[in-house]
């Protein structure tokens, strides 16, 4: 399987068939490699909400000016990020690297409490910034696996976070949703299928020196 040419494949699905699913196989994969997606530092402050039921979904529907991608695709993912980055999420992360590399305290402390104050240095917002540009690279890193697997997607950013949350109760996990990635089939009639990709020339593109 050549990946440019599954690269070619993908393009971001306006209509899906509602009638087929995506086998626990593929979504596995799918957690699976938002799990190992690189973030600054390691840190991990984003989640991944992944919604199967359709009646929720179609709750969801009018929060995202009614595109139907939300409830006809097979599962609907939702990238989320902590509401707040705290020292908690910071130790976190350290003590898993010092279980799982055996990495002695002296030599973790240094970073862990380096890593602390920077984030005492930013407001909630900023912090906020900071994981949703994380968010974003696990986008492209499911939107990439998705195209090798020849699973069918939709990135989106055309939806109300705030009522998300609240169908979600997602301020309950101390979460806030910021990305949306339908997956699943596309439909037979889905017109988009068929068009040329339009991209820049790639020396346009491309740059070197």
């Amino acid at each position: 399987m050549d990946i440019i040419d599954q690269l070619k494949w993908r393009y971001a699905t306006k209509k899906f068939d509602a009638t087929k699913e995506l086998s626990e196989e593929k979504i596995n994969v799918l957690k699976q490699a938002f799990n190992l997606t690189a973030t600054s530092f390691g840190l991990q402050t984003i989640s991944l909400l992944i919604i199967k039921g359709r009646e929720i979904r179609r709750d969801l529907v009018p929060h995202a000016y009614n595109q139907m991608q939300v409830a006809d695709a097979s599962h609907l993912l939702i990238i989320c990020i902590e509401d707040n980055i705290t020292d908690e999420n910071i130790d976190i992360h350290f003590d898993n690297v010092k279980d799982l590399r055996a990495t002695p305290e002296t030599i973790l402390k240094p970073f862990r409490e380096d890593l602390k104050l920077m984030m005492k240095g930013k407001t909630i917002k900023e912090r906020q910034e900071w994981s949703i540009k994380q968010a974003y690279i696990a986008l492209g890193n499911l939107m990439t696996v998705c195209a090798i697997e020849q699973i069918d997607s939709c990135p989106m950013e055309g939806f109300n976070p705030e009522a998300f949350d609240n169908v979600l109760n997602l301020k309950d996990k101390n979460l806030k949703s910021v990305l949306l990635l339908p997956v699943g089939f596309r439909a037979e009639d889905d017109m988009f299928a068929d068009f040329k990709k339009v991209r820049k020339h790639l020396g346009d593109a491309v740059i070197e020196m």
